[in-house]
């Protein structure tokens, strides 16, 4: 590692070029692979798309497990959603403690939803509140993986069969994140759904993979993935036969992942493991570097197993607050020494369609509350070097006054 010294000359470290809040890796295989894409003819969904849900599959390492390429994560979650028969009257519990898209596709669905607070020690939904957000109306509990923590999955899943509700992980944050040395993905959930925008783990640009052991479900998702059609799109372009007619099952939707976002999945996903290593070093040195600050460091995976490490989540502590450093204060001082960050999350309940339709208040979930007030997302992707890796640290430990 770099010995920058954390106390230099702030003014010279702000004349360095912009440390961006995240910035995805992208190597020369990737670039041929998107050139061949390109020179092949086929763009949209196609053979790469394919051969991208097949090394998905591999990954896992499940053979029961069918995978589904989707354009985002937003959209695996509404498939998976309208696939498991939610709609009108039926609830869906949620933590309040993440993107609105979590939440948002119960809603395309006609469906409500139910918002849990989180625990403040590892900021996944509070699993002791889910029973006591149950009524008769509910129909599934959908938990997010949060900054890359494996949610408790083993006792949410024991809550959901005793009460015969069905679970969709939002896993955009968790791979290749692992609870009992199991990935998440290939735990007893009815689906699983994974993001590949930008910032995450492994990218494609935009795009998601709905995983389930479900084949229903996966029949379902694939109709519904394009527009209705009762056959995949790439069967009927690429027949030696005429093959012309389709017939439209159901009112569809358009979220196929083209091929040209798989090229870019088909080498990412290889490189996952060296860029999973790569974040782990990163987290590790943040733990080294900050543990005297007034600071709460984000929770470690328990028992050896994996923390994808997508975010590297700060709180600040009461000896920071009262020593007059704000989440506002941090931010605004981080970004004057030219360091990117973000807050994950501002919760549900803070948003005006949220509130106004749910009658929410920020008292009704004080750990939520109380962590967006102080939480601050610093850098970490595996682009970074050891250098600016430094300077993320020596830029916090200023910004605290140290």
């Amino acid at each position: 590692m770099s010995t920058t010294d954390p106390k230099s000359d702030p003014q010279a470290e702000a004349k360095l070029p912009f440390l961006p809040f995240a910035l995805p890796e992208l190597g020369d295989e990737e670039i041929a692979e998107v050139v061949d894409t390109l020179r092949s003819g086929w763009i949209t969904t196609g053979p790469k798309a394919r051969r991208f849900e097949q090394a998905f599959a591999e990954f896992l390492a499940e053979p029961q497990i069918e995978c589904i390429a989707v354009n985002s994560a937003t959209a695996g979650l509404h498939l998976a959603l309208e696939a498991l028969g939610i709609g009108p009257g039926d609830e869906v519990i949620t933590t309040t403690h993440t993107f609105t898209a979590t939440a948002e596709v119960v809603r395309y669905l006609g469906a409500d939803v139910k918002l849990v607070d989180i625990d403040p020690a590892t900021m996944n939904i509070a699993i002791d509140q889910i029973e006591a957000a149950i009524t008769p109306r509910t129909k599934a509990i959908i938990p997010v993986h949060y900054a890359g923590l494996a949610v408790d999955m083993l006792t949410l899943l024991d809550i959901a069969r005793k009460h015969g509700l069905k679970v969709v992980e939002d896993a955009a944050h968790a791979l290749p994140t692992t609870l009992e040395k199991e990935l998440i993905g290939t735990m007893g959930s009815n689906a699983t759904v994974f993001s590949f925008y930008a910032n995450k783990t492994m990218t494609t640009g935009e795009g998601g993979m709905l995983v389930t052991r479900d084949p229903e479900l996966a029949k379902r998702a694939r109709v519904m993935r394009l527009h209705g059609i009762n056959r995949d799109a790439f069967d009927r372009f690429t027949a030696k036969v005429p093959s012309w007619y389709y017939e439209i099952v159901a009112p569809g939707f358009k979220y196929n992942l083209t091929d040209i976002a798989a090229a870019l999945g088909l080498h990412q996903l290889k490189r996952l493991p060296a860029f999973q290593k790569r974040r782990e070093q990163i987290a590790a040195r943040y733990f080294e570097a900050l543990a005297d600050l007034p600071l709460i460091l984000p929770p470690k995976a328990p028992n050896e197993d994996v923390h994808s490490w997508h975010l590297y989540v700060l709180r600040l502590s009461d000896a920071a607050i009262a020593a007059g450093v704000t989440r506002d204060l941090f931010i605004e001082r981080m970004f004057e020494q030219g360091i990117g960050c973000s807050v994950h999350y501002v919760p549900l309940h803070q948003h005006p369609y949220w509130q106004e339709l749910y009658g929410l208040t920020p008292e009704m979930f004080p750990e939520s509350q109380k962590a967006y007030e102080r939480t601050v997302t610093i850098p970490l992707y595996t682009a970074m070097t050891d250098d600016q890796v430094e300077r993320v640290i020596a830029a916090v430990r200023r910004s605290l006054g140290f």
